[in-house]
């Protein structure tokens, strides 16, 4: 059993029965829907990194490069709430770090009430977290979360010790690692079993390509309610990594989705492959994304309907691993004028492309500048 079959009948932090469910058909978190909406790119979205602290040091980590051993103190609540409020359409927060469960005083003091917030105003939350703490730390923050997302790679322990504490620059144990893993998964059944949704994310790389359909069998075992799947790209830690050919990428896809659990809502992103692709291999693989029950494929929020803030210093990033410079600061700024004036930048304009026939909305600028540096998306169509 898994998935809405493994829910308890009474589970203790299911969403209030108000809240629409997350489905397929509703992921308020793709920039589609705001395009639908409103004809043209808005602010939908807010992403917070709430810490540059860690209990890990992944390979593949997008900001790995800017996880620190000490942190200045959070700007104030007042202001971050202030500034969520003059965000008129908001549908969704994400919270990300670092491990934004590191320290109980930003649980405390930033994820509770930034959850509490979003609850009280029907806004859909998403905390990235690895759950290698001790489980009283998501008790604190279930009752008001609507998505607990998890990277989830491995096999067994001695994957996460090689992929987890890659970058550390000390030796750690594997012992040691090892009960983090079963905790981590443990941690994962408890709050699936406990009503939250829980969305483990798989990044497809030289280490998992081969490995996807084992990883999806545990991530259905662990009660998980979605199986999200990305490529790695050569971003921050990972920029040193090997890097799977795109033949290997779509052999990797092809083979979890003929060995997947159909019952198990499955979300790709970031893939390299358009409705507008000129390879016949690429768009049979687009053609089947589209067809499968229980398939969607997400466009990148960031950039699109999504920012992200830095809440020590309250600057703004069009994403937190993208290696550009900030184009605001809510300290004196509303994000809806930050967000305007990302709209009118040239590289945000290298990106804006909108399928509507293939509900796509182009590839995000990692993937643009990896593998379309001289093509022109805004002149591009669906062949599909």
């Amino acid at each position: 059993m898994h998935g809405f079959a493994a829910m308890n009948l009474s589970p203790r932090f299911a969403p209030p029965a108000e809240l629409a469910p997350l489905t397929p058909e509703y992921d308020p978190w793709d920039p589609i829907r705001s395009l639908q909406r409103f004809g043209r790119h808005a602010l939908t979205s807010v992403e917070f990194t709430v810490t540059h602290l860690c209990n890990m040091r992944c390979e593949h980590c997008a900001v790995g490069d800017s996880l620190t051993m000490t942190e200045l103190p959070h700007l104030p609540m007042e202001l971050i709430l202030r500034r969520l409020d003059e965000v008129e359409n908001l549908e969704t927060i994400s919270l990300t770090g670092g491990e934004p469960t590191f320290r109980l005083e930003t649980v405390r003091d930033i994820l509770v009430p930034l959850l509490k917030y979003a609850r009280s105003r029907g806004i859909r939350s998403q905390l990235n977290s690895n759950v290698t703490l001790d489980y009283a730390r998501y008790e604190m923050l279930a009752p008001y979360l609507d998505v607990m997302h998890i990277s989830f790679n491995y096999t067994e322990a001695a994957d996460f010790h090689a992929v987890g504490f890659a970058r550390t620059g000390r030796n750690v144990g594997s012992a040691a690692t090892a009960r983090m893993y079963e905790r981590m998964m443990e941690n994962a059944r408890r709050l699936a079993d406990d009503g939250v949704f829980v969305s483990a994310e798989s990044m497809i790389n030289y280490r998992t390509h081969e490995k996807m359909n084992e990883i999806h069998r545990m991530i259905v075992e662990m009660g998980c309610r979605r199986h999200e799947v990305h490529p790695m790209y050569p971003s921050s830690f990972a920029s040193g990594l090997p890097v799977i050919t795109r033949e290997q990428m779509m052999d990797a896809i092809h083979s979890l989705l003929d060995s997947r659990d159909k019952d198990l809502w499955m979300l790709f992103g970031t893939l390299p492959f358009f409705a507008c692709g000129r390879d016949d291999k690429e768009l049979a693989l687009v053609r089947r994304l589209g067809s499968e029950p229980n398939v969607t494929v997400r466009g990148d929020p960031d950039g699109r309907n999504r920012v992200n803030v830095n809440l020590f210093s309250g600057d703004v990033y069009v994403t937190d691993f993208a290696a550009i410079p900030p184009f605001g600061n809510i300290k004196s700024e509303k994000l809806g004028d930050v967000f305007a004036k990302w709209q009118e930048h040239p590289m945000q304009k290298m990106v804006a492309c909108h399928c509507p026939s293939a509900g796509c909305c182009g590839p995000n600028l990692l993937v643009k500048d990896m593998y379309f540096k001289d093509v022109d998306f805004t002149r591009r169509h669906s062949l599909i």
